[in-house]
């Protein structure tokens, strides 16, 4: 009935597997954002830790060097979503048994 299941929890092994590297290669993945036209520059992985933040010696207002701040992190953490969300997609989908009727990706 439901055919080689014993392939199919290998292939979930596999699956697995390839997530998990993939989670790993996603802390390498750096992703660089500015805002306030280069003033304030943030670097943070794909898997959403901020590595670095350089602010320009120009700015001096409180204010503008924390709103420049969350619109970079903002900035840099969609692409970072966008690039997790994508990775971990197509792991998952290469390592998918053939189950017919459970197209979930």
């Amino acid at each position: 009935m439901f055919g080689d299941l014993s392939g199919m929890m290998g292939k979930l092994k596999e699956a697995q597997q390839r997530i998990e590297n993939t989670k790993a290669r996603l802390k390498t993945i750096l992703i660089d954002a500015e805002a306030g036209d280069g003033k304030i520059k943030v670097t943070v992985t794909a898997d959403r830790t901020v590595k670095n933040i350089a602010i320009s010696n120009e700015l001096t207002d409180k204010e503008e060097i924390e709103d420049y701040l969350v619109i970079a992190l903002n900035k840099a953490l969609e692409k970072a979503n966008t690039i997790s969300e994508s990775e971990l997609a197509a792991a998952a989908k290469e390592g998918m048994p053939n189950i017919p009727g459970m197209d979930l990706l």
